[in-house]
């Protein structure tokens, strides 16, 4: 099944870019909805799978909610209110900044990075967008008694946990890779993907709810201030969404249907034009985030089994 021709970019009238998509939706009790491209094919949803990881660390003995919480499983921007976060994880542990083993990277929001580069400072693993993750991971192996200096090797017992927990929601596909920040990225599929953050999303006690709880009442540490993920997790109730890189987004809502997005050529933008589409056709309503591009005829026409 070829992905679905997904938008157009235009530079004044002239078509300049299209993008492409693959798209998988399911049901509450798992089953699919639809699926447009190559559902089954290996993805690697990268930053998506962290509410994943931070379930495991938080029934692994994870000692943090609300806020923090939703920063152990973002992908933050650097702003201070993520960055004082993660010290405050660190320093809960006895940990401090000079621990972090992470990528190290300037800021991504953009009047955090001019702040930052002005102060003097250079690409630091604080700054990075991973470092709440980091963080926490170290953080929970303290708590559990395992070896903070290897938490990053695959067959550490916090990515054992971590793995058994992804593979639970969306099943894991082979060995793992290496993610940009330097920690193990697991592949799974898009279908899995899906059927994962519906779970989730659904969720009703233990880890996965206080993972979803913190998203939902603290979206700006999953991302920034400013980015589109707050108006996507504020607009509709009880749902839940997480980015990763090369073009993955992956929403959940509360009744447990579950929805993965990944955008052909690898790229960020669109991936939100696609899955609020996907959300409209599933009778959600989201404001607050700026067009990327025009959503195709062809996408609207092969989302209408979702009405």
């Amino acid at each position: 099944m070829q992905d679905v021709e997904a938008g157009i970019i235009y530079r004044g009238w002239v078509p300049e870019s299209h993008h492409r998509a693959r798209i998988a939706v399911t049901a509450p009790d798992g089953t699919v909805r639809l699926e447009l491209g190559r559902p089954d094919f290996p993805t690697l949803p990268r930053s998506a799978l962290k509410p994943f990881q931070a379930i495991a660390m938080v029934e692994h003995g994870l000692d943090i909610d609300g806020a923090e919480l939703a920063l152990a499983a973002a992908s933050h921007l650097g702003e201070p209110i993520h960055t004082e976060a993660v010290e405050r994880i660190l320093a809960g542990a006895g940990l401090g900044v000079g621990d972090l083993v992470n990528t190290p990277d300037f800021p991504l929001d953009e009047a955090a990075r001019v702040a930052w580069i002005r102060s003097g400072r250079d690409k630091e693993s604080l700054a990075q967008n991973c470092s709440g993750k980091h963080a926490a991971m170290m953080r929970t192996c303290r708590i559990a008694g395992w070896p903070v200096e290897t938490y990053r090797d695959p067959q550490h017992p916090l990515q054992r946990a971590i793995r058994e927990v992804i593979n639970d929601y969306c099943g894991v596909v082979n060995e793992p890779v290496t993610d940009g920040c330097s920690a193990p990225a697991f592949a799974s599929t898009l279908r899995g993907l899906a059927r994962g953050f519906g779970r989730w999303a659904a969720a009703d006690h233990g880890a996965a709810k206080r993972v979803a709880d913190a998203y939902r009442q603290f979206p700006e540490y999953v991302s920034g201030t400013a980015d589109a993920t707050v108006p996507l997790i504020r607009s509709v109730p009880g749902l839940v969404a997480k980015v990763g890189a090369e073009g993955i987004i992956a929403a959940g809502l509360p009744d447990g249907t579950g929805v993965a997005v990944k955008m052909s050529d690898g790229m960020g933008r669109g991936r939100f034009d696609v899955a609020l589409a996907v959300l409209g056709a599933l009778g959600h309503t989201v404001e607050g985030i700026k067009p990327e591009i025009v959503v195709s005829p062809e996408l609207l026409e092969a989302l209408e089994p979702l009405r």
